[in-house]
């Protein structure tokens, strides 16, 4: 569905749930999905490390909003937010997450085929552990799920699609896993 402007707004949840903090991402959108309501051209997509399979969704959306963990050398916990050209597309020193390269790759082909969003937000937190393999969030990073919520829904605002508080029934959920994706994440 489209929103009175024509913009579509895919919200994407970066990561691997693995691999200690590196699952901010995903957890961070699963819970943007638990607290709020969202307008019916806003899609919100667990998209863990699927790189270039996240291509189709994203050459669709006028607007992207993204939650990962991002490696941008600040102290543990700290929130990053970026805009547009900010986000790190086109990078390519310096490893910024465990699947940077694959999403990278799906920006560079969105913005060759000229696909790319209009506008992009990155809301990122610097990670305390990425390679605690097996291990949940660690408590520093959980902590930063809310004010990165905060965050998300202030952009959406801004983009003329202000989430409300959720109103749901238990066992509901609207999160979309891409085909690809959804025998193997539907069965955590």
């Amino acid at each position: 569905m489209e929103g009175a402007d024509g913009e579509r707004i895919l919200v994407l949840g970066i990561g691997n749930l693995l691999w200690g903090d590196e699952g901010f991402g995903v957890r961070a959108v699963e819970a943007f999905q638990q607290t709020f309501s969202f307008p019916g051209h806003v899609t919100l997509m667990d998209g863990g490390t699927q790189g270039l399979l996240l291509m189709p969704f994203i050459a669709e959306a006028g607007r992207l909003l993204i939650f990962d963990a991002v490696d941008f050398s600040e102290a543990p916990g700290t929130m990053i937010l970026r805009r547009n050209g900010e986000v790190p597309a086109y990078l390519h020193s310096g490893k910024m997450s465990l699947h940077q390269t694959g999403f990278q790759e799906v920006l560079i082909l969105c913005d060759l085929l000229g696909k790319s969003p209009g506008e992009m937000a990155l809301v990122g937190v610097q990670p305390l552990e990425w390679d605690i393999f097996g291990d949940g969030l660690t408590p520093l990073v959980k902590e930063m799920i809310s004010p990165a919520l905060r965050a998300g829904a202030l952009i959406l605002a801004e983009w003329g699609a202000p989430p409300v508080p959720a109103i749901k029934e238990p066992g509901s959920d609207d999160l979309l896993f891409p085909r690809a994706l959804q025998s193997i994440e539907l069965n955590r």
